[in-house]
């Protein structure tokens, strides 16, 4: 792997990046000591991202989902009244 001055870095900014997009990572250093690595964004990184409605047609909702088990849940509550 290609270490690089911090200097000579900033100078060919545009081209390390567009050459680290492409695959071939580099290391920046200041005063010969390694700072940062610089490497592309694997595919990989980019599929892992949630994606809304991922499970769209796979699952289904009842429409009264919201009233199940709303018999039990009353009868709980009306048996700690009594």
């Amino acid at each position: 792997m290609q270490t690089i001055n911090i200097h000579e870095a900033k100078t060919h900014l545009s081209r390390l990046v567009e050459e680290a997009a492409q695959g071939k990572a580099f290391i920046i250093a200041k005063a010969g000591k390694p700072m940062v690595m610089v490497s592309p964004l694997s595919a990989k990184d980019k599929k892992d991202e949630q994606k809304l409605g991922f499970m769209a047609g796979e699952i289904s909702i009842p429409i009264d989902f919201d009233l199940l088990g709303a018999s039990e849940i009353l009868k709980l509550f009306e048996d700690k009244m009594s």
